[in-house]
């Protein structure tokens, strides 16, 4: 039996989110900018150090449609690394497309100066890939969008719902013809895709899509046709299928970096495949994706709520090291004055990115007894609302002595 062919898929890569980052003055770019393409890095390394045959990127190279040319620069340097050793798929994304059908995806620049070892995979088709260690039947399918697979005609006079349905039938005739042709070759079999699959777990990229999603139905896809099927567009990592005999495994290789809180407890990596005609196998690989870490603590009953956050906190200053890091804090209305959140800021000093949100608790208006509130004096009024407070009986004696002065000075006090 001959070795099987070693596939690498990625995907998702978003080049160009800058939030939670900061200026990195040795580049000129954002950390975060950094983080990004230093996960294409370690997908890259790994593929040269394990002698990958084929490449997979299934789309969304860029967070825009016009990524600035240093982030254009960055990706195509570590891409031609790549492909100047492995045949590299390189497949349009939704993030990957123009607004208009005359104009050229974020990738096109690759088709254009015909970069040996790239595939531009703006239109569905098919070929046949040669590799070190033997040919694979490769297709794909790029994002599908109304301008590009439907005609005029067929646009005019449908309802936004009609357009989609119509969408929708005709990304399932691509994959059919796809997988008609797929069946006549004798090799393993691959399909690419950037959609969404109606079974699929959905995560933070819903956040980041653009415009309007249609979803294809997992029977759909996996049919005996294929031995592989490496989807992009969703950014949580899952295997859609692939037990059952004769199934294919369908993948969604997921992001390789975090955008959002959303994503905080998300693996990230890529997916390295042995593939063989009836018998491909698959492995998830993380990567060093930065890490996003919540921090809560509840400052309600704190008497000092600054000096508590921070001696809280601090005792998790190695963990939230090199992290964006959100801390939610839970304060009294009345706490605002004392705290300070400078002071936490230089507890957590160790990570990439902090901020400080406060969940403010406002008074409740509770029922203050049988009594009528006009009834009541204003020291009793007093006393019952920090009774019903839970105040502990030393601090309500000190709070009431306090306040004493102050009722004295009231001329309604002697009601």
């Amino acid at each position: 039996m001959p070795a099987p062919i070693r596939l690498v898929h990625f995907a998702d890569l978003h080049v160009g989110m800058e939030n939670y980052g900061k200026l990195d003055p040795a580049t000129g770019t954002s950390s975060r900018v950094r983080d990004f393409l230093d996960r294409l890095d370690e997908v890259v390394e790994y593929a040269l150090t394990h002698e990958a045959d084929l490449a997979v990127f299934a789309g969304d190279a860029f967070k825009t449609r016009d990524p600035e040319p240093t982030q254009q620069r960055e990706f195509a340097r570590r891409i031609k690394r790549l492909a100047d050793r492995v045949p590299t798929l390189l497949l349009v994304g939704n993030h990957d497309l123009p607004g208009s059908t005359q104009k050229a995806t974020s990738v096109d620049i690759f088709r254009a100066l015909e970069v040996p070892n790239i595939i531009v995979g703006h239109k569905a088709e098919s070929r046949v890939v040669e590799t070190a260690r033997g040919p694979v039947f490769l297709a794909w399918v790029p994002y599908p969008t109304r301008n590009r697979l439907l005609s005029d005609e067929e646009h005019r006079g449908k309802s936004i719902e009609e357009l989609d349905q119509a969408l929708r039938a005709a990304v399932i005739d691509t994959i059919d013809e796809l997988a008609q042709v797929a069946s006549d070759a004798d090799m393993p079999r691959v399909l690419a895709g950037h959609f969404s699959v109606s079974e699929a777990r959905y995560g933070s990229e819903r956040s980041v899509m653009l415009g309007r999603d249609v979803s294809v139905s997992r029977s759909i896809l996996a049919t005996p046709a294929w031995d592989y099927i490496a989807l992009g567009h969703i950014h949580r990592h899952q295997v859609l299928a692939g037990n059952a005999p004769g199934e294919p495994i369908l993948a969604y290789s997921g992001s390789l970096e975090r955008i959002d809180f959303g994503e905080e407890k998300e693996a990230k990596g890529f997916c390295w495949v042995e593939l063989a005609r009836g018998a491909t196998r698959m492995i998830f690989v993380p990567v060093h994706a930065r890490p996003f870490i919540t921090l809560r603590v509840d400052l309600q009953g704190a008497e000092d709520p600054t000096a508590h956050a921070v001696s809280t906190l601090a005792a998790r200053a190695d963990e939230v090291a090199g992290a964006v890091v959100r801390a939610i804090v839970t304060l009294r209305h009345d706490q605002l004055a004392q705290f300070d959140a400078r002071a936490v800021e230089r507890a957590l000093s160790a990570a990439s990115h902090l901020s400080i949100d406060k969940d403010i608790t406002s008074p409740v208006r509770a029922r203050l007894g049988n009594d009528a509130a006009e009834s009541l004096t204003p020291r009793e009024l007093l006393e019952r609302y920090f009774a019903l407070r839970s105040t502990p009986p030393e601090r309500l004696a000190r709070l009431l002595a306090a306040a004493e002065p102050l009722l004295e000075s009231d001329p309604d006090s002697s009601r």
